[in-house]
């Protein structure tokens, strides 16, 4: 090449597109206006309960999509189901709005929230339940990201999500994990956001800086053998949802215009607690789980009102909007280098026991620029060294990097730079038919 790789490749980060607050607090208002969106409440009503706010989503993506020459195909899935906490049956529905990629549609992005929202009695459909924060803060996000989002093109395909039935049972996200697997989406990562828009804590903490991220280490959907393989490589770490995690790190420090920590919790969610991206981590997908860095638990699951001067309710007051879009800026800025790069690449392998040197090898990747080789000593998590080659490399040989001291993982670099998700080197090569071990 008569370029290094790096000069073809380098690309100033492009600041993330301006989100906008008043857009933010515009979507909340509206659906804290439907009074309550509790999953069994009224489907019927033009102006209350979770059927009205359902169809506002649908309505509002489908203008944000004729802005885009309808780039956005709006579609209400739906499923009926029952459980304790819908004894009877209850339609669940989740509203998506599909930007399909123009080079690798069949890789998708998902960015969700849920719409439903609930008071103390988790069977009280009818009682005001605004969830401004608790999720509107979420679907205002995904809202707010279509709209950014669909003025470009991207390879990938990006689906934003407004999902039903979380309160009752993470139904919602299990319908959309679902429709995913039905429909054949090969799903490179799931952005669950749930409880985004708050910056005070129950315990007087004000935390405007800082957002979490929640990832799982040994993979759900493993079976025996997988968790086996996974501990033995030493992958407890390096998850493909921990790698969705660590580009969410990566991309929150290359971009400071965002103003925003990651915080990468290094469990599924909250302690015994979960999110609508739970279903898609028992489909085997890369999913995580974005919240705010500190809750005020009055102000979640709870029915309005005041006792002894202590004020209870999820309203509209208590979002505060700046760091919202700070949030959606980040996701934003995430979705736009996941939907950029190529896919992860598959079969990476290492090899080099009894040596001083490595040789990682890995599948090529169709339509990737080249190849970013990342290692890092074996008692740590973030990756500290990296190497990259080109479209041609399938394998690159490390001198003096000692295989038993350190950990390995490959991405694929698209032509703007954009960097895939790195999947983690553990498995040796398998040999060629016919030859000894």
């Amino acid at each position: 090449m008569k370029q290094p790789l790096l000069a073809l490749l380098a690309v100033a980060a492009a600041p993330a597109p301006a989100t906008d607050p008043a857009a933010l607090h515009a979507t909340i208002a509206k659906l804290v206006s439907f009074g309550t969106r509790h999953t069994l409440s009224t489907t019927t009503d033009p102006a209350r309960g979770i059927g009205a706010a359902r169809r506002w989503v649908a309505g509002r993506f489908a203008e944000i999509g004729h802005g885009c020459g309808d780039c956005l195909a709006v579609e209400t899935i739906g499923t009926t189901t029952s459980g304790p906490r819908a004894p009877n049956g209850v339609r669940v529905e989740d509203v998506i709005a599909v930007q399909k990629g123009n080079g690798d549609p069949g890789r998708v992005i998902i960015v969700q929230g849920h719409i439903d929202s609930r008071v103390n009695d988790v069977m009280d459909a009818t009682t005001d339940a605004p969830g401004a924060n608790d999720d509107a803060s979420g679907v205002a996000l995904v809202m707010e990201a279509a709209r950014l989002l669909s003025r470009e093109k991207f390879p990938a395909t990006i689906v934003y999500a407004a999902l039903s039935g979380e309160e009752q049972g993470l139904w919602g996200g299990k319908l959309l994990a679902d429709t995913a697997k039905a429909r054949g989406w090969k799903v490179a990562a799931v952005l669950n956001n749930d409880i985004v828009g708050n910056t005070h804590g129950i315990g007087g903490e004000h935390v405007d800086d800082r957002v979490r991220v929640f990832s799982e280490g040994i993979e759900t959907a493993a079976d025996a053998a997988g968790v086996k393989q996974q501990r033995a490589i030493g992958g407890e770490d390096d998850s493909p949802s921990r790698a969705l995690a660590k580009a969410i790190v990566r991309v929150a420090k290359a971009d400071k215009s965002i103003g925003l920590d990651v915080i990468a919790v290094r469990r599924p969610d909250r302690f015994q607690r979960g999110g609508d991206h739970i279903p898609f981590l028992q489909a085997g997908y890369p999913a995580v789980r974005f919240s705010e860095a500190t809750e005020d638990y009055d102000r979640q699951h709870q029915t309005i009102r005041t006792e002894n001067g202590r004020r209870y309710g999820d309203t509209i007051e208590f979002v505060d909007f700046p760091y919202l879009a700070r949030v959606t800026a980040l996701n934003v800025a995430v979705i736009r280098e996941l939907a950029s790069a190529p896919a992860a690449p598959a079969g990476v392998s290492i090899a080099g026991a009894l040596s001083d040197d490595t040789h990682v090898a890995w599948q090529p990747v169709p339509g990737a620029a080249g190849y970013r080789v990342r290692w890092r000593r074996a008692d740590g998590f973030v990756w500290t060294d990296q190497r990259d080659v080109p479209a041609s490399a399938t394998s690159l040989d490390l001198a003096h990097v000692n295989i038993d001291d350190h950990f390995f993982g490959v991405s694929a670099l698209g032509a703007t730079g954009a960097e895939s998700l790195v999947t983690f080197a553990g498995v040796p090569p398998r040999p060629a038919p016919g030859s000894s071990k």
